[in-house]
């Protein structure tokens, strides 16, 4: 140890937390945080004002930037060469700010994440904007500190006139906090500035009406608001970015362009995160990715595969890719040298005050200055008032000073005022030179009032900052480039379904599966119907029902117990594929069966499942409704629906919203309707009421109707292809529980009742046989008859074949040939018997069975009795 020095024990708990405290505080006060004034960090500020310094203005010639950075790093800023490049590149890349503060030439990089070209080789300039920051920093507006080694000041904050941290946002890492803040439009953020100014207890709604969202470099589309709202209201919010796109054929395919990605996104690596997804089947329907972006602008196509749907394409790639990604706002900067979160309203307050301190300090300097000019003036005049004898003065003294002397002892002036005069020009004696002086001196007076004015009165300073900034925003505005898209929310699995009608069928043996219906064709009344799914042995569709993939299913099985699915969660197959059995799908039991189902709208919308409620139906003729909201929190393993008593099973199980009427029919051709209301709500396990009485031990309920238009029409089929259209009026309203009226005359040659549905001419019939054949007809195509009649053929069976559902369907989804006039106005639709794939499978007697149908139709309408025996 060398002499003189010692040793002084410290805890080395306490030195860390000091020395770590030290370097945090370096961290965010002189690196990481902007300054809430400027909305600079330091090595921006330093850039720019290196550049103020070596004078590369934007009207002045383009510098290399080894130049500028190596100013920077001698005099302000002692750290890597890297950090300071970095920081003057990303000021020059439109992509990264919106509002770009140097002009760069050469290569700067690109949005695919290429590197800038070396600095030796690229050149830079500030642009406007950026002396706009700086202007008036020569009229002592902000404080200087000293340099790294003492030898210079600089800036500590820049006297901007430009919002720069609202516009152009800024990112950084501190010690223990960090910042994300947004980019806005300078028209908008001047525009909220001013609404400030006017009433400084704005609220922040108020304010959003002028400041509506951030504004990203890259555009894109903000997706949501309320990300947006809770940013501006707390400094902290998540706003969703999606790309921007539309739909185009590109060489004969549906594609999908892109022309703007969302901010901070890296589009090489973008595309090629998406083919590897293409590639490993996590995303279909993309058959190829070609990216076509030039220097007039960004192009990306996806070139979907023929099957595709774009708008399911396109939510996966929002879901799976960054053509939606999001932006965390979270608003610290430094206030006073600390950090702080802020939100819109306090990031405005900030900077009009800082404006208001840069306004009254360059005021202050500017009426310094011109009182000294008024001063010296007020000497000149004199002289030039008295030039004769100030020659003389001069002229007899012996040096400078003892002029100056005899110069302020004779007009009683100052020694500025005699230094001015002693240095004056002889040109300045001239008569018009002296008008001048008196002209300057007048100008400088009118001046020095109206600083004195500014000085006096905040309500002028504050005018001065409103003009000031209108001036920028006439120099700097422009239109937004972000789109809005207030509807916006994340992203759910639904998205990524397309809502289509689909055709869902269940086979006897419990088979289930969906078709989009468009599968199926519309054929005439009478045709013999398409092959339509396979079926296993000894097995047949029983039941069929159209719905769509995003609605709610809720399956009742025979034995009373309830499942909850998603319609999109059964799988997809063809008309002529199986499906899959149903047990492997809902936890239902060996010895169990789907009766019936419910599609229902979103069961945590407490309006629609108070407002709805469920009435079932079983085979002996009970009847129950329940309160939907009572099937709202569905289990996996189900719940229960109804108690079954024995030798019974649950049939039927309708929506219904408390005003409906109920219609349960027996297979013997009776009919019961009767009120809603008449049965009381019970919970879940009861077993409910008595609906009908049947008319002996084989008979049973073979459906219900629920219907709210009294207008409905009745549509009844009978098991060997009869069936009957009858108005709703001719069934009477009586009391739950009877015996019913006669629905259809029953004979050995109609067969037993097997369906009942509600009806009208808008709806299309789908009749599915025990054999598999299915065909579409429309309900317009039946005209309506009274209740006791026998009804007409609606299609041919053969054999021991029988009808096994009947179920309705839209009539806009049918496949029809129109026939035009003229004019181009649709004559009448006229439906087309198309034939299906498995035609060949019909010998030739099924192939012309149409026109001997017609024939049984006519039989048919000879059978019809229009008496109306009512029987109770």
């Amino acid at each position: 140890m060398s002499d003189g020095e010692k040793l002084i024990p410290i805890n080395i708990e306490d030195e860390m937390k000091s020395a770590y405290i030290d370097y945090s505080m370096s961290v965010i006060v002189s690196r990481a945080l902007p300054d809430v004034r400027d909305g600079l960090k330091p090595v921006h500020r330093r850039v720019l004002y290196g550049m103020y310094d070596l004078g590369v203005f934007s009207n002045r010639a383009h510098k290399k930037s080894a130049r500028i950075v190596g100013e920077v790093l001698g005099k302000y800023h002692p750290h890597g060469d890297t950090s300071v490049y970095d920081a003057m590149v990303r000021m020059a890349q439109e992509w990264s700010l919106r509002y770009m503060l140097i002009d760069g030439q050469g290569n700067f990089g690109s949005v695919d994440g290429d590197s800038p070209a070396a600095m030796r080789y690229t050149e830079a300039r500030m642009k406007k904007m950026a002396e706009d920051i700086m202007a008036d920093i020569d009229k002592e507006t902000v404080d200087f500190k000293l340099n790294f080694d003492d030898t210079l000041y600089e800036p500590t904050v820049m006297p901007t006139r430009v919002p720069t941290l609202l516009i152009n946002g800024s990112s950084g890492i501190a010690v223990g906090m960090a910042t994300n803040m947004a980019p806005h439009n300078i028209t908008e953020v001047i525009d909220g500035t001013l609404a400030y100014i006017d009433n400084n207890d704005i609220e922040i709604d108020e304010l959003i009406t002028h400041i509506k969202a951030p504004d990203f470099p890259t555009g894109g589309v903000i997706y949501g608001y309320e990300g947006v709202r809770e940013a501006f209201k707390t400094g902290r919010g998540r706003i969703v970015m999606r790309a921007k796109v539309n739909f185009e054929e590109v060489d004969g395919r549906e594609s999908i362009i892109v022309t703007e990605i969302p901010y901070q996104v890296n589009k090489a690596e973008m595309i090629k995160k998406t083919a590897d997804l293409v590639n490993d089947k996590k995303i279909e329907g993309i058959a190829n990715i070609r990216d076509e972006s030039d220097r007039n602008g960004m192009r990306i196509v996806y070139i979907l595969k023929r099957d595709a749907v774009p708008n399911v394409v396109l939510n996966t790639l929002y879901k799976f890719t960054q053509l939606q990604s999001s932006f965390s706002v979270n608003n610290i900067a430094l206030v006073n040298g600390r950090p702080q979160m802020l939100n819109v309203k306090d990031l405005i307050h900030y900077f009009v005050e800082h404006r208001h301190d840069v306004v009254v300090r360059r005021t202050q300097f500017e009426l310094r200055k011109a009182e000294e000019r008024a001063h010296i003036l007020e000497g000149l005049i004199i002289a030039s008032d008295n030039i004769d004898e100030v020659i003389a003065i001069i002229r007899g003294s012996k040096n400078t000073d003892e002029a100056r002397e005899k110069l302020m002892e004779r007009f009683k002036l100052s020694d500025i005022q005699s230094r001015a005069i002693v240095e004056m020009r002889l040109r300045q004696l001239t008569g018009l030179e002296q008008d001048k002086l008196r002209a300057e001196y007048d100008e400088i007076m009118k001046t020095i009032e109206h600083l004195k004015a500014l000085l006096a009165s905040k309500e002028l300073r504050m005018q001065l900052i409103k003009d000031e900034l209108i001036e920028i925003r006439d120099k700097y505005g422009d239109e937004r480039r972000s789109q809005i898209e207030y509807s916006g929310g994340d992203v759910s699995i639904e998205d990524l379904i397309a809502d289509e009608n689909v055709v869902i069928t269940i086979s006897h043996a419990g088979y289930i599966k969906r078709t989009p219906l468009s599968e199926y064709k519309t054929q005439n009344r009478g045709g013999v119907g398409q092959k339509s799914a396979g079926t296993r042995d000894a097995d047949f569709l029983e039941h069929m029902y159209v719905a769509t993939n995003h609605n709610y299913m809720m399956f009742f099985t025979q034995k009373g117990k309830c499942f909850w699915m998603r319609v999109y969660e059964i799988p997809e197959g063809s008309k002529t594929s199986k499906g899959r059995a149903i047990q492997n799908l809902i936890n239902i039991e060996n010895d169990d069966k789907v009766k019936a189902f419910i599609c229902t709208q979103d069961l945590k919308n407490a309006d629609y499942i108070n407002s709805h409620n469920v009435i079932m139906v079983t085979k002996k003729g009970q009847v129950k409704k329940t309160s939907l909201e009572q099937y709202s929190r569905p289990r996996v393993n189900g719940v229960a629906a109804i108690t079954i008593r024995e030798d019974d099973e649950l049939l039927e199980a309708k929506l219904t919203n408390g005003e409906s009427q109920i219609l349960v029919a027996v297979k013997s051709g009776k009919l019961v309707r009767f009120e809603e209301s008449k049965t009381r709500p019970m919970g879940r396990t009861a077993s409910g009421v008595r609906g009908i009485t049947l008319q002996d031990e084989n008979d049973e309920v073979i459906g219900m109707v629920s219907v709210n238009d009294m207008n409905s029409e009745i549509l009844v089929v009978a098991e060997n292809g009869y069936g009957k259209r009858s108005s709703l009026d001719e069934y009477r309203v009586t009391n739950r529980g009877g015996k019913g009226v006669k629905t259809l005359n029953i004979t050995e040659k109609t067969g037993k009742l097997v369906s009942i549905n509600s009806v009208t001419d808008a709806d299309d019939l789908m009749i599915i046989n025990k054999s598999g054949l299915t065909i579409r007809m429309a309900v317009e195509d039946l005209r309506v008859m009274g209740r006791a009649t026998q009804g007409v053929r609606l299609i041919n069976i053969k054999g021991n074949d029988s009808i096994a559902a009947v179920t309705k369907v839209m009539k806009e989804e049918e496949v029809a040939e129109v026939q035009l006039d003229e004019n181009g106005d649709i004559i009448s639709p006229t439906a087309v018997p198309i034939p299906s794939s498995d035609s060949a499978d019909f010998d030739s007697d099924e192939a012309l069975g149409e026109t001997d149908e017609e024939s049984d139709a006519t039989e048919d309408d000879s059978d019809e009795t229009e008496e109306d025996t009512t029987e109770e």
